[in-house]
């Protein structure tokens, strides 16, 4: 059984009385292995019921939407923050007060746990039984694996499947781009698992205050239905997306200006959440999108360093990496799998939200468009789209696959392929033949083209490539610096040697690549 205590902490007086907020501590007799490897839960949480006696948002908050929620919890039409947690993941670094929403539970860990960091960073390890908002204003801010922990999330080993468990399980975590989305996007994928704020520390405080006021905000009826078919965080990402400023029709939420890969804090309209929130009956809720790779021509070894191009599947979000010489690829994806809480009857809609429309092809399957096959020709380094004059780079394409019940529209799941436009890359198109790869320049350090190391690499040296008249490899010429190099088709040098290509460092997962000669 779940032994943890249940505390309760005077905050404050005001006019409507004394305020108390509680809180659940986490102790490590409480927690179980799952059997997912390195993934905990806390099956049996109990929170402290919620005090009718105290207000839905402190009087005084001057948030937008704080009277309709409190409207709504007085009226019992929403259910208010009774049977929602909030978890801090910086000790309290960027958080909320506990006297702002008197009746939201505050999950803590003991000081075991917190010895061992359990409550702090990228959350991925641990599931919790009810319905949670969370944050970490924390990020990596040096060597090479700087990053935010979101993108930590994304390029871990496992860690994709993780923050799909933990969006299933109705926990939402926010965490700062911080770098990771300003001068260039360094996602390698885009998903609804967790949300990234535009900034560093405290640019997710909005977020959260809006996100558990959208979450209070459900019918009863309809929060418990969310609950129960594992859909809360798909649809508070929805209700986010679909009520940014910007977003004014079904068009706009289908475009690339309703799921950049972060958010700005000025485009949330909380008031407009809460409204949709408080107004979604259960029989419209909308699917969650799950898909699938049925076909595809990236590999699990590609490339000169030979690494994987299939950087994670899930059910909501299928990521690709480009390692490999090709102009084109081609793949087909299936949301077949994809079932209307309600079991009614879907449309699906593929649609470009990042990359060039004259490269990408999707070619739906059938006539609901569950099934479709894609084919995406390379891109270089490109400007992001979404409008207001924005100038941020991007080397990744989204596919955002939208399932439509006959009343409402769910939010997409995405197909991405981030590709390594850090390289200079020159394709041609061969005498009345296919475009082929002619040069890589892989020297992105002397460049100081920016690309992250965890996922690609950087070598001193330049390839030319030729090709017969059928346009197949017949070797090339590699520019060192101090030493060019003559490879045949096979990879050999032209006396016939063998050459390996490695990291330069073991101790990085995917780091600059060097080569040597095998001598017979």
């Amino acid at each position: 059984m779940f032994k943890a205590a249940v505390l309760f902490a005077c905050l404050s007086i005001w006019a409507a009385g004394l305020a108390q907020a509680g809180s659940v501590v986490l102790d490590q007799t409480d927690i179980q292995q799952t059997r997912w490897p390195g993934i905990f839960a806390a099956p049996n949480l109990e929170l402290p019921p919620a005090n009718p006696r105290q207000p839905a948002v402190r009087p005084d908050s001057g948030i937008d939407g704080a009277s309709l929620l409190q409207s709504l919890v007085a009226r019992g039409q929403s259910q208010g923050f009774g049977g929602i947690l909030y978890e801090n993941r910086d000790r309290d670094h960027s958080t909320i007060s506990e006297a702002l929403f008197p009746n939201l539970t505050f999950l803590r860990y003991d000081p075991v746990l917190r010895q061992r960091n359990a409550d702090y960073g990228v959350a991925l390890s641990l599931l919790i039984n009810r319905p949670l908002i969370g944050n970490s204003s924390t990020a990596f801010t040096a060597g090479y694996r700087a990053r935010s922990q979101s993108r930590l999330a994304m390029t871990a080993t496992n860690g994709a499947n993780a923050a799909f468990l933990q969006f299933a399980a109705n926990s939402l975590y926010i965490y700062p781009e911080h770098r990771d989305h300003d001068a260039q996007d360094m996602y390698p994928a885009n998903w609804l698992y967790t949300l990234n704020s535009q900034g560093s520390s405290g640019s997710d405080r909005r977020f959260i205050e809006a996100m558990l006021m959208t979450l209070a905000a459900f019918p009863v009826e309809t929060r418990a239905f969310l609950e129960q078919n594992n859909l809360l965080v798909q649809t508070l990402q929805l209700i986010m997306r679909r009520n940014l400023a910007g977003i004014d029709s079904q068009a706009d939420f289908m475009s690339a200006k309703a799921h950049p890969s972060a958010f700005d804090k000025e485009r949330l309209r909380v008031g407009r959440m809460v409204s949709q929130a408080a107004s979604l009956n259960r029989a419209d809720v909308p699917p969650f999108v799950q898909l699938k790779m049925v076909e595809e021509d990236f590999t699990d070894q590609a490339g000169l360093a030979g690494l994987s191009e299939r950087m994670f599947t899930t059910p909501g979000a299928i990521a690709r990496v480009w390692r490999g010489p090709e102009w084109e690829r081609e793949f087909v994806v299936s949301a077949e799998d994809t079932v209307d809480p309600n079991g009614r009857d879907l449309k699906f809609f593929w649609t470009i939200l990042r990359g060039n429309g004259q490269k990408i092809t999707i070619e739906p399957l059938d006539e609901t468009g569950k099934t479709a096959r894609i084919k995406v020709l390379w891109h270089d380094l490109y400007t992001a789209p979404g409008g207001n004059g924005e100038t941020r780079q991007t080397s990744r394409v989204d596919i955002g696959v939208f399932a439509y019940n006959g009343a409402m529209l769910s939010a997409p799941s995405f197909v991405s392929i981030a590709f390594p436009t850090h390289q200079k890359r020159e394709y041609g198109k061969l005498d009345d033949g296919p475009v082929r790869l002619l040069s890589v320049d892989y020297n992105a350090v002397d460049r100081k083209a920016r690309y992250d190391p965890v996922t690609f690499w950087s070598a001193d040296w330049s390839d030319s490539f030729t090709y017969d008249a059928a346009g197949e490899l017949t070797g090339w010429t590699r520019q060192t610096p101090n030493k060019v190099y003559e490879f045949q088709s096979d990879g050999r040098l032209s006396d016939g040697r063998k050459v390996v290509h490695e990291p330069a460092d073991w101790k990085r997962r995917a780091p600059d690549l060097q080569f040597r000669i095998e001598e017979e």
